[in-house]
């Protein structure tokens, strides 16, 4: 164990040793092309902001006005008859937008039902199962400019409906 620890430890200087080495070999302008990189990292983080700034703004709004609340309200009949527990429907509900808010709702449904308890099992297994579709498909379409988004989100929140629901019926079945 101590030999993997030192290994892991070593990885990191050692790949950045053969980028230098390889560099040097090839005989590129290894700082130049450093330089050129970050500038160009800069200008995407100077693109994504205000998108960034969007989302969480849009996140912080649904968080503390209570519409995901009243959204579970709503949808507990339904819920009920599909046999979904309604005490992880924030979580699916929050999920395809954010992961940081996202995880504050599994942590949240870890301390009131338990690691181990059913509602904990599919609240681990939505996480492990879906993505954050929208925030990453609004990162990735503004950073390289693309603004009709329409054909990518649909299919994709399919996706993540699907995961949820694959997730009960597989924590229904193996737990």
């Amino acid at each position: 164990m101590q030999i993997i620890n030192y290994l892991s430890n070593l990885a990191m200087p050692f790949i950045i040793f053969l980028i230098v080495v390889f560099g040097l070999i090839e005989r590129n302008k290894v700082f130049d092309t450093f330089l050129d990189g970050a500038k160009e990292g800069l200008e995407i983080v100077f693109n994504i902001f205000p998108t960034l700034i969007g989302l969480f703004v849009a996140i912080g709004a649904l968080r503390s006005s209570g519409i995901i609340d009243a959204m579970v309200n709503f949808l507990n009949p339904v819920l009920k008859i599909i046999q979904f527990p309604s005490e992880v429907m924030p979580l699916a509900l929050l999920r395809p937008i954010s992961g940081s808010g996202s995880m504050a709702i599994a942590t949240d449904i870890m301390k009131n039902f338990g690691v181990d308890s059913n509602i904990g099992l599919i609240a681990s297994v939505i996480m492990g199962s879906t993505e954050t579709t929208l925030y990453t498909i609004a990162i990735y379409t503004s950073s390289v400019g693309i603004k009709k988004t329409r054909n990518i989100i649909i299919p994709a929140l399919i996706a993540d409906i699907v995961g949820m629901i694959v997730s009960v019926v597989v924590c229904r079945l193996v737990f």
